[in-house]
């Protein structure tokens, strides 16, 4: 039995008009295709329905592929290759869609994607390829597995908060359901009379954010102008060129927009538009035809790829990297009979990737397994450790979204008078933006208030705690006075970059930092040390040295928290920046430890023995 689904989709080629926000509850009938003799008159039969006026919302699965091309090659299915549930109108999108419930959460502990070992014996194969001009590039993935503990709508708010905007869905299907929430387009199709509009957005190219805004836009203008990822998206475009011919009017298929770059939470990606006007009387399942699955998510050429992606990849795709969309009427055009008319026809398609697909479990554990795939595109040249990097950035979404965390800023307040309490309020603001939780300073505001009320007289460490349904909250603790110098430990190995977001900003998901707290009895702190071998922060501080005679800190580029201590200490010239290495150490004249609670602490550094040795890329992406 299907329950409510909903989708969010942009309109592309309307951006005057709002986005396509609907629910849908029970459907009047349900399309389903188990077989790929089946495919071609289901989508047949969703046109037919959205041009009698009907709403059709659903999704075709990686492997239908065969329905439209014999030679293009995939796994057997794990579930029906198309589902369509036919609406005769939709419903409003309900107002707490994108919040989720406090007494509802959703957890995911994800495994995999493949062991590093696997991962780089594939790209070989790859690039064996490659060499041997078979050809031009593949679309690498794997998935990522797990079990959901809560509802999946509850799972979808939160995703819908990790990867806003895009073409969001949540199609429900009884016993299986599509969470996607992939900003890439696939097509989106407007049918005429006379021909009809067509526009194709392939996304390729990747680049993590930064961690201020000016690495931000280096890592934006580095992915526009680099060679390798122009190379890949535009042998994509091109591909796409040639899907688009086969049902387009002459001389009518057009690249209005090459290389442009788009801003997600975790990454950059790069998008090209594709367009043309298709012939009059094409058909939904001739769009399909032509450009089933997306060239984006298969590689150049599309046979080939299919046929390597075949041999590396051990299990079916499913819906990720398939299609999932809405197809509606667009307009009365003419009569077809008594009491009836047909409408015009538009169809929005999304490449879902960023998707969680849910299979209900039976047994005796409950609840819903998932899975989630992870890939990108491996072209000449492509080195194993950084396209195993962009999997990470790219699985930062859905890690995200798996495992419920308030916004957290932790203040001093002494004698029922919070110390930087104005710039506290200002980074939880910006870190609630960024999370896409509700915001609302003047009750921040208030339940600080209240705090102070509380605690008149006295040292006290306040936590201040933001939900992501936008309620605040503040936990009082006594706070002891701390005896300096505090003594320091060097982490044994790099604190790893992929952290991101819970890095720049505070959160109460810590468990990165808490696998290097300290287990020594007298060390208060562990200082932490990136990928590159520079001093980042400790695990609840910034730190600075005095180095050369000055008190440095490291820059925000380096990966850590903007700490508001440290950002004091910078305002008043107690320190400057500067980045620290580990060989820099045997330099350091003095060592402190900075916050907001407890101020500028003396501190004095371990004896580290032997410095760590910092891995080379292929041993550092290895861990």
């Amino acid at each position: 039995m299907t329950g409510i689904s909903r989708i969010d989709f942009t309109q592309p080629q309307d951006a005057d008009k709002p986005r396509l926000r609907h629910a849908f509850g029970a459907p009047r009938e349900v399309l389903v295709a188990h077989d790929l003799v089946d495919v071609r008159g289901v989508l047949d039969a969703v046109h037919a329905a959205a041009a009698a006026g009907r709403w059709c919302v659903g999704y075709v699965r990686y492997e239908a592929a065969a329905a439209f091309d014999a030679a293009l090659q995939t796994h057997a299915a794990d579930g029906p290759l198309a589902w369509f549930a036919v609406h005769d109108a939709p419903l409003p999108w309900p107002a707490d869609a994108a919040v989720a419930s406090p007494h509802d959460v959703a957890e995911v502990t994800w495994t995999g994607p493949p062991r590093r070992a696997a991962f780089d014996d594939a790209m070989a194969r790859i690039q064996h390829a490659i060499g041997a001009g078979e050809l031009y590039q593949v679309n690498h993935t794997a998935p990522l597995t797990g079990t959901l503990q809560g509802s999946p709508a509850s799972l979808f708010a939160a995703l819908l908060r990790a990867q806003p905007g895009g073409y969001a869905a949540h199609i429900d299907a009884g016993g299986e359901q599509v969470l996607s929430v992939s900003p890439e387009l696939f097509f989106d199709w407007q049918d005429a009379p006379d021909g009809g509009r067509i526009l194709a957005r392939p996304m390729k190219g990747t680049a993590p954010r930064g961690a201020t805004p000016e690495q931000d836009a280096a890592h934006a203008d580095h992915l526009r102008t680099a060679p390798k990822e122009r190379a890949e998206n535009v042998m994509i475009v091109d591909l796409l060129r040639n899907d688009l011919s086969r049902i387009a009017l002459p001389h009518s298929v057009q690249v209005p927009a090459l290389f442009a770059t788009q801003a997600l939470p975790t990454v950059w990606q790069m998008t090209s538009d594709v367009v043309a006007r298709t012939r009059p009387g094409t058909t939904l399942t001739d769009v399909f035809a032509a450009l089933f699955p997306c060239g984006s998510v298969t590689g150049a050429p599309k046979v080939r790829a299919m046929q390597m992606i075949h041999a590396l990849e051990g299990q079916p795709r499913g819906v990720y990297c398939g299609a999932v969309g809405v197809v509606r009427p667009a307009g009365r055009l003419r009569k077809a009979g008594p009491g009836g008319a047909t409408h015009a026809v538009a169809a929005t398609f999304n490449v879902p990737i960023r998707t969680v697909v849910l299979h209900e479990r039976s047994g005796p554990e409950d609840g819903w397994s998932a899975t989630c795939g992870i890939g990108s595109g491996i072209t000449s040249g492509a080195e194993a450790a950084a396209e195993w990097q962009e999997w990470r950035h790219k699985r930062a979404f859905v890690e995200r979204a798996s495992m419920p965390f308030d916004i957290l800023e932790t203040l001093a307040l002494n004698d029922g008078k919070f110390r930087h309490a104005d710039l506290h309020v200002a980074r939880m603001g910006q870190a609630a933006v960024h999370f896409g939780y509700p915001w609302n300073a003047h009750a921040v505001r208030q339940e600080l208030q209240i705090a102070a009320l509380q605690n008149l007289n006295g040292a006290w460490r306040v936590r201040l705690l933001l939900s992501a349904d936008g309620s605040a909250r503040a936990e009082s603790f006594a706070l002891q006075p701390t005896a300096e110098p505090v003594r320091l430990q060097l982490a044994a190995t790099a604190f790893e970059s992929a952290h991101g977001e819970f890095v720049r900003h505070k959160t109460t998901r810590r468990a990165h930092y808490a696998a290097y707290a300290p287990t020594t009895p007298g060390v208060f702190d562990t200082v932490l040390w990136n990928e590159a071998g520079e001093i980042t922060e400790s695990t609840f501080g910034n730190i600075a040295v005095l180095l050369d005679g000055q008190w440095v800190t490291p820059p925000l580029a380096c990966g850590l928290l903007p700490g508001v201590g440290r950002a004091v200490a910078l305002r008043e010239g107690q320190v400057a920046e500067a980045v620290v290495r580990l060989a820099d150490l045997p330099r350091v004249q003095g060592w402190a430890f900075i916050n907001s609670l407890r101020g500028w602490l003396q501190a004095e550094m371990a004896a580290p023995g032997a410095l760590p040795q910092v891995a080379g890329p292929a041993d550092r992406e290895a861990r």
